[in-house]
């Protein structure tokens, strides 16, 4: 989103999606019609029980936009994830990340149709990786809300003039499908990401985001169906037919604070699955009726302490955070207790020039047993799982 949120900036200042990203980016106001961009990361990981390590390009992403007019832009983001993709086998994904067309109404606010990622939690539209700390993403906002969340509908953005800092966000999109939810990944496999999409089920989806001083403040929303099936296969399956049909209902707050290098960030997420029973009858995917996240960051920019006014910046942080994916189970369901987890990642994050970050971290992921129920290939053909176990990750990543 930094690239949206710095091309064509000069057409309105409300035009700004989110103020953080236009700001870390290292990116400038481009006035040419079109622009080429693109952002990426690498990490090595290493598996301190197992002792093994992994290596792995994660992702890169190249950006193009062009300005048909002062009210028409479009907006795209291709995606490699995994380096390469090989017939047949399992491994990297090619997808588009967005594609969309923005309608410029006034200064104030702006139209977006096509494939987009709505307003939900701080990394879905923030993913870039020299805007966070850490190699992964927050496991909050990777589990309970998926990241890089996009879908096809259209969406009004705009300020609200009368109370400064305000801004809001509305969206319809195309709902998300049941039959891919699963046990320990949650809704994110029923997400359609603008590939044959249902629209017999919609989602609404809202959010406001209010600036003040060196706070930034979140609320956001989504209720979508789930089961954009015809009315005779959703009867023969017992699901709810319609435009939200088998919903879903999430809800998120987050605050982020930002002062003399200290920075603060906190988030919790709640998702809610009112029949999940009947999906639970109808799939066999042990869909959870609730789940739950949160989690808090503390960071400090050591160079802020010697230099303040240097342009690099070199942060410690800690991040603790909380999920539980079988928060609520309905009565068919089956429990797992290594799907309530506790993340504590603390580690550095260095960026040495606008657009280029290097990152360390150490990351400890205390869970419950798993249920033998649920494992289909016991040890010693499955790698044994330890409760509680130590990460070390190395990455690099860039944005320009």
């Amino acid at each position: 989103m930094a690239f949206i949120s710095v091309f064509l900036l000069n057409s309105a200042s409300a035009q700004v999606l989110t103020r953080e990203d236009s700001l870390s980016s290292g990116l400038i106001e481009k006035n040419a019609s079109t622009v080429i961009s693109g952002y990426g990361e690498a990490k090595v990981e290493y598996d301190l029980k197992l002792k093994t390590g992994t290596a792995n390009l994660t992702r890169n992403v190249l950006f193009l936009g062009h300005k048909f007019n002062s009210k028409i832009s479009l907006f795209s983001e291709m995606e490699i994830e995994g380096a390469k993709l090989i017939g047949g086998e399992p491994g990297g994904e090619l997808a588009m990340e967005q594609l969309f067309l923005r309608f410029n109404i006034n200064k104030d606010h702006y139209l977006v149709a096509g494939l987009f990622i709505p307003r939900i939690g701080v990394i879905n539209e923030n993913h870039l990786p020299t805007t966070f700390n850490g190699n992964d993403r927050p496991f909050v906002e990777t589990f309970i809300l998926p990241s890089t969340w996009r879908e096809l509908g259209v969406g009004l953005y705009g300020n609200i003039k009368n109370i400064r800092g305000l801004n809001y966000s509305v969206a319809l999109l195309n709902g998300l499908n049941s039959a891919g939810f699963a046990n320990g990944s949650g809704i994110r496999e029923g997400r359609f990401e603008g590939r044959s999409a249902t629209a017999s089920n919609i989602a609404l989806t809202g959010a406001l985001l209010y600036y003040t001083g060196d706070f930034r403040i979140q609320a956001s929303g989504y209720y979508g169906g789930s089961a954009g099936l015809t009315k005779r296969v959703a009867d023969s399956l017992l699901l709810d037919y319609g435009a939200f049909g088998t919903p879903v209902a999430i809800g998120e707050m987050n605050l982020q604070y930002q002062h003399n290098g200290f920075s603060f960030k906190t988030l919790g997420a709640m998702v809610y699955i009112k029949d999940a029973d009947k999906i639970n009858r109808a799939y066999a995917n042990n869909t959870p009726e609730q789940m739950l996240g949160a989690y808090a960051e503390l960071g400090y920019n050591v160079i802020k302490a010697f230099r303040k006014n240097s342009e690099k910046n070199l942060t410690a942080f800690f991040r603790y955070e909380y999920l539980d994916m079988n928060s609520r189970i309905p009565a068919n369901g089956i429990n797992n207790d290594m799907l309530r987890r506790q993340y504590a990642v603390a580690g550095l994050s260095y960026i040495p020039a606008n657009g280029v970050i290097v990152k360390a971290d150490y990351v400890l992921r205390m869970t419950g047993e798993p249920n033998p129920a649920l494992i289909i290939n016991p040890y010693p053909l499955q790698q044994p799982y330890y409760t509680d176990n130590g990460f070390v990750n190395l990455g690099i990543g860039y944005s320009f």
